[in-house]
């Protein structure tokens, strides 16, 4: 079925810039630089990348960016990699993907935040031309990602009100979760709001409900960053492991906490990135494997689940794979991946029109 599935129209809104390098880039970039890296052949390198990542501690895999973002640090550097990214967008079936990178990570080399965003914006259409020239029509946008462990999440939140016209659609607060709560970059979100940009906040990862509520309300998150762990607040009869999997539990019996209530009830769209989160043990409670992943009993519940690639590379993963995944562990149809991707149109931070407009060619690319 992936190959019906790889040819589906999709939408990408969880998708990390520094995660989605290709191998073969990391090694040409990381020669020029004298880069030292943990293979020297590109398979080798993809599959080192995933072993480093499947820890089941989200810290440790953190870590790994550092390979990437030493190749980032130049205009030639950012421009490739944005480019290519694109283009591999395209290959994958995403007709509408929004990128997330923290400009912050990219001054090394003597770029100011504002021509770094420039440079991604320039890769980015250069992309979508290669991909309208292969017959792969895709818009790709920016958002802009404040690290929640640093001090620059205003001035990261001003960049982003300042650069709508370069293409950036909303703000991120991404890093290490745990112990850096949105509560302590409340003057960013004050600023956003005031201008009217969107946020999503990475919540319910690596910590838990606390986080979540700190995301929707000192971050006016109008989406979650994985939020995986807001199936901690739901209350299922009998055993929690394996009780995700498709049929095992009776979605009517279960009891929602006020915060999950919150969330399902105003359909604030979960950014899940299954392969991912099976990666950092984001729902441990729940069981190690991915038909344990509480993303089925989410979806029969009601709550606006939308799939994700998190970071290609780390995971070896494309949108098409991730969905192929669920299909066989949860017997999804064509129904579901529509109604999967029709939530992610929903959830894009597009006007209401250009919602609709991609909403209908996912129909069409479905239905044909």
């Amino acid at each position: 079925m992936s190959g019906a599935i790889g040819d589906l129209p999709k939408v990408s809104l969880h998708d990390h810039l520094d995660g989605g390098l290709r191998p073969q880039t990391l090694l040409e970039l990381g020669e020029e630089l004298r880069l030292e890296l943990p293979a020297s052949e590109p398979r080798a390198l993809a599959d080192w990348f995933v072993r480093a990542c499947t820890s089941g501690s989200l810290p440790e895999y953190l870590r790994t960016f550092d390979l990437t973002l030493a190749v980032m640090q130049t205009r030639r550097g950012l421009e490739r990699v944005a480019r290519e990214f694109v283009e591999d967008l395209a290959a994958d079936g995403v007709v509408y993907g929004e990128v997330r990178w923290a400009p912050e990570l990219h001054l090394s080399g003597g770029l100011t935040l504002e021509q770094a965003v420039a440079a991604v914006a320039d890769g980015f259409a250069q992309g979508e031309r290669a991909a309208a020239e292969a017959g792969r029509p895709v818009r790709a946008r920016q958002l802009l990602t404040a690290m929640r462990q640093g001090t620059r999440s205003s001035e990261i939140a001003r960049l982003a009100i300042a650069s709508r016209d370069a293409g950036v659609v909303g703000f991120d607060l991404a890093g290490p979760e745990d112990g850096f709560p949105a509560s302590a970059h409340t003057k960013a979100f004050d600023l956003l709001a005031d201008a009217l940009v969107p946020a999503t906040v990475h919540a319910g990862e690596a910590a838990g409900i606390d986080s979540i509520r700190s995301a929707l309300h000192d971050g006016r998150a109008v989406r979650l960053g994985h939020g995986v762990r807001i199936a901690d607040d739901l209350a299922v009869p009998g055993e929690r492991r394996g009780a995700a999997r498709r049929g095992r539990t009776d979605e009517a019996a279960v009891r929602l906490g006020e915060v999950a209530a919150w969330v399902r009830d105003r359909r604030i769209p979960l950014e899940l990135s299954p392969s991912s989160n099976v990666q950092t043990a984001g729902f441990a409670a729940w069981g190690a494997e991915l038909a344990d992943h509480p993303f089925d009993l989410l979806r029969r519940l009601g709550f606006a689940v939308t799939v994700n690639t998190d970071n290609r590379l780390m995971s070896g993963t494309s949108l098409t794979r991730e969905l192929t995944l669920l299909s066989e562990a949860f017997d999804y149809g064509l129904a579901e991946l529509e109604r999967l991707q029709l939530n992610a149109a929903e959830a894009a931070f597009l006007p209401l029109p250009e919602r609709e407009e991609l909403a209908d060619l996912i129909r069409a690319g479905f239905r044909s």
